[in-house]
């Protein structure tokens, strides 16, 4: 007797076992950790390769903002994260960023230890993708954060936050929220991601993720120590992920989904003359 697929499962139940001797609890927090580890490794050794290749281009300069530069960086970090989410969104979610996994934790999309499994993939795979980008390209380390000239750790702070907040918001319109819009979130995301960038580069650097700051900063020890700064790299986006939850959750409180809605047909004999 052959065994039918469920079609929402994506599997038949029949053939479901034990993996490894693993419950399915485990079993899928092990999921959705190789999910982050793969999705975050392609997402930032891509965008790490790509600021490595711009920022050792002696054309460039190093003095000042020059836009291919800045516009090459974006479109890295941008893209590489659309195709860690295309890649992974059906594995883990694709959260790839310990912030959007923060803001989703807040909106409830995820468990608090499912969130933990994801946050600690996503920090290691953030150092490995570090180590690899710095192991095949010559030369320093040239895609580090740091602030930019005249940028006080307060600003650095609230820039890393606004940024954060962008990239958070449309991953909650997007993936927390379950619309037509949903099949573009990987494209919306990218957009939000590489605007972060062109605002934030020159700046602080565009954190936007502890992952890939820390990846970064420990890929250039020795030669680039941590600065005593380090620490706006987590503050601004994890405030920047709970101003984006306050903004869904105030939208949410509101019934947002009526305001744009179409209003009912009123029926003929309701009409009046």
């Amino acid at each position: 007797m052959s065994e039918e697929t469920d079609p929402e499962l994506g599997y038949s139940p029949a053939k479901k076992e034990r993996k490894f001797g693993l419950s399915d609890t485990m079993r899928n927090h092990l999921i959705a950790a190789s999910g982050e580890f793969i999705g975050t490794f392609i997402f930032l050794w891509s965008a790490y390769m790509i600021a490595q290749n711009a920022n050792s281009d002696v054309f460039y300069g190093t003095k000042g903002s020059n836009p291919a530069k800045l516009i090459m960086i974006a479109f890295g970090f941008g893209f590489g994260v659309m195709v860690g989410i295309v890649l992974t969104a059906r594995v883990s979610g694709g959260h790839l960023n310990p912030a959007v996994t923060l803001s989703m934790l807040l909106a409830r999309q995820v468990t608090p230890v499912r969130a933990l499994v994801m946050i600690i993939a996503q920090l290691v795979s953030g150092m490995a993708a570090g180590g690899a980008a710095s192991a095949m390209t010559p030369g320093p380390v040239l895609f580090t954060n740091a602030l930019g000239d005249g940028v006080s750790r307060s600003r650095g702070v609230f820039i890393e936050a606004f940024g954060t907040c962008i990239l958070c918001v449309t991953v909650l319109m997007t993936c927390a929220e379950q619309s037509f819009l949903s099949a573009w979130a990987p494209a919306a995301i990218g957009i939000s991601l590489f605007i972060g960038h062109l605002i934030c580069v020159y700046l602080t650097g565009a954190g936007l993720n502890p992952a890939r700051s820390l990846g970064a900063a420990v890929a250039g020890v020795p030669d680039i120590p941590f600065p005593n700064y380090f620490w706006i790299y987590w503050v601004g986006p994890i405030l920047g992920a709970i101003i984006a939850w306050g903004i869904w959750k105030f939208w949410k409180i509101l019934d947002y989904e009526t305001c744009c809605a179409a209003p009912p047909k009123a029926k003929e004999d309701e009409i009046e003359d």
